[in-house]
């Protein structure tokens, strides 16, 4: 194969990817919390042989999230909390700490706040968040501290990361880290609403037309390119 056809090829396989990121954000555009992402790319130089050129290919080599925060929207549901600054809650599973900034709460058999799916709110201790029996109001103040008419109950952990872009995505709004975790002294928690994803609708459909009709021109160069080599392929015959 020519390498002008590997070279193109690198590209439709980079735009694939592309695609898929950009499928990705626009699936979750009503997901609580979601954080838009985009792929990062760079040059790859080869030298096919000591003589020769050196060849630039297309590479993928990670993503990059948008780490802004999302547009609120008032619930009025008392069980539901919203970042509106940096942070996340820490929530308990099987394999330690996970992190999330998706805030509909719920209670689970145990009076124990869980998130949605199920998995216990952490307070600043570490330990599960329990509502006394009988509690009808819940208060849960700007600063993570959740209060009922029976007195206080505890206080939501929110943390900090140094690199959010080390953060690895698992899916369901929960993230995880090797990174140390950074309290954040003065959280900034809005009870009654809920923070929407931050994906902005027009730009991710803006940016699917134009991988769609990137991926259209170079295939159009590669069929240029094979038909080229099959028209030389026949004339050399000819003259033979």
């Amino acid at each position: 194969m020519e390498n002008s056809l590997y070279i193109t090829l690198s590209r439709q396989e980079a735009l694939r990817r592309q695609m898929e990121v950009v499928s990705n954000n626009i699936a979750n555009m009503n997901t609580t919390g979601f954080k838009s992402q985009r792929m990062l790319f760079l040059e790859y130089l080869e030298q096919p042989d000591r003589k020769g050129d050196k060849m630039s290919f297309v590479q993928d080599y990670g993503l990059m999230r948008n780490t802004n925060a999302g547009p609120l929207t008032v619930t009025s549901n008392q069980m539901d909390v919203a970042l509106r600054g940096e942070g996340y809650f820490a929530v308990e599973t099987l394999s330690g700490p996970r992190y999330t900034r998706g805030g509909s709460l719920q209670l689970n058999a145990n009076r124990e706040l869980v998130d949605r799916a199920g998995l216990p709110i952490l307070d600043q201790n570490n330990q599960r968040l329990t509502l006394p029996a009988d509690t009808t109001q819940v208060f849960i103040r700007g600063d993570g501290t959740i209060e009922t008419e029976q007195g206080q109950v505890g206080r939501l952990k929110v943390v900090n990361f140094a690199d959010q872009q080390r953060m690895t995505e698992l899916g369901g709004g929960l993230y995880t880290t090797d990174q140390e975790e950074i309290a954040v002294a003065q959280p900034d928690i809005a009870q009654g609403a809920l923070e929407g994803s931050n994906v902005q609708s027009v730009v991710e459909m803006t940016q699917m037309i134009d991988v769609m009709r990137t991926y259209q021109n170079v295939q159009k160069m590669i069929d240029t390119e094979h038909e080229r080599i099959r028209t030389a392929i026949r004339q050399l015959a000819r003259a033979q």
